[in-house]
């Protein structure tokens, strides 16, 4: 049986997961209202936007995300005409996805918005030593949770009858 958290560890955990629900229901209230799209599609847009065309593998594993999941998402986004996907010509199992011009307005729109948003909730409230602090805290947390395999690596699970 796994030793229990420590009291330090569990207020350190619970403050953390109060904070990302809150900072991610505020952002997913600043996108829907102000774009018609929800966090995850906004991550797909974001990262599309830095990158212009990734597969949908590094598009999963970069938003850590279902592939199931992310191919839904990616067809809202291709009817909506902010994406478009075809097929990788180097490689005939994946699948590669592009922005399009009317992804990178929507991104351009979104983004002081969500700006004001994250800047409010989170940035606000901390010291540019407190960010630092985070900073480096959190890329370690999401350095060592990177270093298991990807979830699109790992293979699926099969229901049993039962």
């Amino acid at each position: 049986m796994a030793k229990a958290l420590e009291p330090e560890q569990l207020r350190a955990y619970f403050a953390l997961m109060e904070s990302v629900t809150l900072l991610q229901h505020a952002v997913e209230r600043q996108l829907r209202a102000e774009g018609g799209i929800s966090y995850v599609q906004f991550q797909l847009l974001a990262r599309l936007a830095q990158a212009k065309q990734l597969t949908m593998t590094a598009l999963a594993d970069g938003v850590v995300y279902s592939r199931s999941g992310l191919t839904h998402q990616a067809k809202l986004l291709e009817q909506a005409g902010l994406i478009t996907r075809t097929g990788c010509p180097d490689d005939q199992r994946a699948t590669v996805v592009t922005i399009t011009d009317a992804g990178l307005a929507l991104i351009q729109r979104l983004m002081p918005g969500h700006i004001e948003v994250v800047r409010d909730l989170m940035f606000d409230a901390m010291s540019d030593r407190d960010l630092h602090a985070l900073a480096e805290i959190m890329t370690r947390a999401r350095d060592h949770m990177r270093a298991q395999p990807p979830r699109s690596a790992t293979g699926r699970r099969r229901r049993t009858a039962g």
